[in-house]
């Protein structure tokens, strides 16, 4: 662990002090840079006509099967809140046609780090594409067709889709909005209780054929799985649901807060929450990818080596160290066909983060970009790298042109 790491650590315990001591030394260190703002084979696909564009996370693909268009957010700033209550027009990119522009929808609901989780639906991800709003005070989702016009209000906002597109699972974004800024949403305040582990869902099975929602797990089914001392008298969270390939299991980060301190193990389960298990639990873990049904790699602390990325098998206690050359968090996620993975750094010393490409054993840096300082903390843009259906294309989220826009890094696959 090199110095910076050690005294981040020991920074997460005091975290006003940290973003002090941590914009001081940055704008210390980019004074002494080169200033480079960019380099690589970066692509812009969004006008600089003074609006911000931006994708959201790094677990779905904002191409469609062909290729050719591309799902984006258009809004007017986000430097100002971390999930403003004012719409963003969604936007459909044809790549094949000068990336020009159509507006085929707004959404009233959505975040700087994931946007309003906008997508294309499974399996064929050409006409439909599902996305979150807020209409008539609630949180929903809509199912909207790209050639048809026409549209769905699903009764529950969506977390993670299966590849059928038959069903999602969801959480509660109004407490995340509480817990965590820049995952949640502020449209509606949290139901307050008066416990802070209440005995209330935390996780819902929606059906997106019957429009039927169901809970799967509450806040007490995770406290009392596997239950640590530290978890007791703690505020319960859970964040970063993904479903495996087959659609069978998931996975989510189950969070406790207690005394100033956080706590992240990884869990797995059935989709009907049943067969709970607890794959990663010494105390952190972060950004994961499902490599196959059975296969996870993720950033995450394992006591007896440390931070890196791991393999992990689920249901098992086997795991490996991989990409030993990275000791920093990124969002990593494999290609299409298995054979590479994609990750990405925070701002460095000098404010530029890094993408790498992974292929077997050779590591290849494919960007580095700026982060002015206003983009920061909680309003951070996060490059959040992304897969093309093909595997030769790498999108990313960056400000270094002074707004977010979306970008395409070229790769030889």
């Amino acid at each position: 662990m090199s110095i910076e790491q050690k005294i981040n650590t020991f920074m997460n315990k005091v975290p006003v002090a940290k973003k002090i001591v941590k914009r001081v030394y940055q704008l210390s260190m980019y004074s002494l840079s080169s200033n480079v703002k960019s380099e690589g084979n970066i692509k812009r696909i969004t006008p600089m006509d003074g609006h911000e564009y931006f994708f959201g996370y790094y677990d779905k693909s904002p191409w469609d099967a062909s290729d050719r268009y591309m799902l984006c957010l258009r809004v007017k700033d986000t430097t100002k809140s971390v999930a403003p209550e004012e719409s963003a027009e969604i936007l459909l990119i044809d790549t094949f046609k000068n990336n020009s522009i159509e507006v085929i929808g707004t959404t009233n609901t959505w975040n700087v780090q994931q946007g309003s989780m906008l997508q294309w639906l499974g399996p064929d991800f050409s006409e439909k594409i599902i996305y979150n709003d807020f209409r008539e005070n609630e949180y929903c989702s809509v199912i909207y067709n790209i050639i048809t016009k026409e549209s769905v209000t699903i009764n529950k906002p969506i977390y993670s889709v299966s590849n059928t597109g038959k069903f999602a699972l969801t959480l509660d974004f109004s407490r995340l909005h509480r817990l965590r800024k820049g995952y949640g949403y502020s449209n509606k305040a949290e139901v307050k209780y008066d416990s802070s582990i209440p005995d209330q869902p935390c996780i819902w099975h929606i059906d997106l054929e019957k429009n039927k929602v169901k809970p799967i797990l509450n806040y007490t089914d995770l406290a009392n799985f596997e239950n640590r001392v530290e978890m007791n008298r703690a505020e319960h969270k859970v964040n970063h649901i993904m479903i495996n390939p087959s659609g069978n299991r998931f996975m989510v980060l189950h969070r406790w807060l207690n005394g100033g301190k956080r706590y992240t193990r990884l869990l797995t389960a059935n989709v009907d929450g049943s067969d709970l298990y607890n794959l990663s639990d010494d105390n952190m873990t972060s950004h994961c990818y499902w490599k196959n049904d059975h296969l996870i790699i993720g950033f995450a602390n394992k006591n007896k080596i440390g931070n890196g990325y791991f393999e992990m098998r689920d249901k098992s206690k086997q795991y490996s160290h991989i990409i030993k050359e990275i000791d920093a968090d990124g969002h990593p996620s494999t290609s299409p066909d298995g054979s590479s993975i994609v990750t990405d750094t925070y701002p460095d010393r000098t404010r530029m983060s890094s993408v790498y490409l992974i292929n077997k054993n050779t590591i290849k840096t494919i960007a580095r970009v700026y982060a002015p300082f206003k983009y920061d903390n909680d309003l951070r843009c996060d490059l959040h790298p992304k897969w093309n259906r093909q595997g030769n294309k790498i999108s990313i989220d960056s400000t270094f042109e002074g707004k977010r826009h979306l970008y395409i890094l070229s790769i030889n696959s």
